[in-house]
């Protein structure tokens, strides 16, 4: 197997003119969230929890602006982005679908869901849809195996779903966003 190379050395980073971290942000984080960590690096998961919830992603300029503002290095907020399943450099869509596949889902039959959106979205796991509304992923333990099978549906645990279920959120997911028709 060959190991295939990224130019990550000169590799362009997209930027904006506006910067991701706002003057108030930031004053923010110094008041209320960098007092809470015994150092800087300490508060960059919240900051980037912020982040992935205002833009569906972290871009790499916001690491780069974060990096600067935590005064830790690029690569250490790079290597965060990119070992948690939480957070993404790719922009998710409006409706994240989160299924559990954890051993008491899969005894309850989290594979029919999954395939079941699969189908109806026509998108695999950790894709998302042409139109930005739907992005699917797999998960692991919600912590609800008493109620499974269990789908986080944006932030929000739906628990004992069926296919029946899992229809009626994805069609109100849709009217929510303002589209009506099937991808």
């Amino acid at each position: 197997m060959a190991w295939i190379t990224k130019p990550s050395a000169t590799q362009t980073i997209p930027t904006r003119a506006e910067p991701y971290l706002t003057a108030a942000m930031k004053a923010t984080w110094e008041r209320d969230l960098i007092p809470r960590y015994a150092t800087r690096h300490g508060a960059l998961m919240p900051i980037l929890h912020e982040i992935q919830h205002a833009h569906r992603c972290v871009p790499y300029q916001a690491m780069i602006e974060i990096a600067g503002f935590l005064k830790i290095s690029p690569a250490e907020v790079l290597d965060t982005v990119t070992f948690y399943e939480e957070y993404t450099t790719e922009k998710l869509g409006q409706c994240v679908i989160g299924i559990c596949q954890s051993i008491a889902c899969e005894v309850c039959g989290h594979k029919k869901l999954v395939d079941h959106v699969r189908s109806k979205l026509g998108i695999e796991p950790h894709e998302t849809t042409d139109d930005g509304k739907f992005t699917l992923l797999t998960l692991e333990c919600l912590g609800s195996c008493d109620t499974a099978p269990v789908a986080l549906f944006n932030e929000t645990l739906h628990e004992n779903l069926t296919i029946e279920k899992v229809d009626e959120l994805i069609d109100r997911a849709r009217q929510e966003s303002g589209g009506g028709g099937h991808h």
